[in-house]
């Protein structure tokens, strides 16, 4: 997931995408890439966590090819207080998949996709997500 804010803070956009499997350097070069697709080359600061398939040998080669487009802000190892994703995450959780008990992942991905529509629909949600955080540009 990313979360995207226009630098003058009056839009922002939520970017997700769902996968079979768990997410690697592969993967995420592949949603990156996407990313830039949809940012049509627009400059963007991706701020990131200390996962590791972020820092790989092949991750690293990738954004450093992707710097005319792309600037990565890394935070503290583990510091999910700074991270807006991670809020966002939390907040789907408390709602659409509180006490969610499905037979299946389809059904997990219906409620997720129904969450992340409601943050999408909000205009002030994930700017307070981003004040949350305390972080500032």
């Amino acid at each position: 997931m990313a979360v995207g804010f226009r630098w003058d803070f009056r839009r922002s956009a939520l970017f997700f995408q769902t996968r079979p499997g768990s997410y690697n350097d592969v993967t995420l070069i592949e949603f990156l890439s996407d990313l830039k697709r949809e940012m049509r080359g627009r400059r963007t600061i991706l701020i990131w966590d200390g996962l590791p398939s972020h820092r790989s040998g092949s991750m690293q080669a990738y954004l450093r090819a992707q710097r005319s487009w792309l600037t990565v802000e890394r935070l503290p190892g583990y510091a999910p207080d700074l991270n807006p994703v991670e809020l966002v995450w939390g907040n789907v959780k408390g709602r659409e998949l509180a006490n969610l008990c499905p037979d299946h992942l389809g059904a997990v991905e219906r409620e997720l996709r129904a969450g992340l529509r409601r943050v999408r629909r909000s205009p002030t949600l994930a700017f307070a997500f981003l004040r949350h955080t305390g972080l500032s540009f």
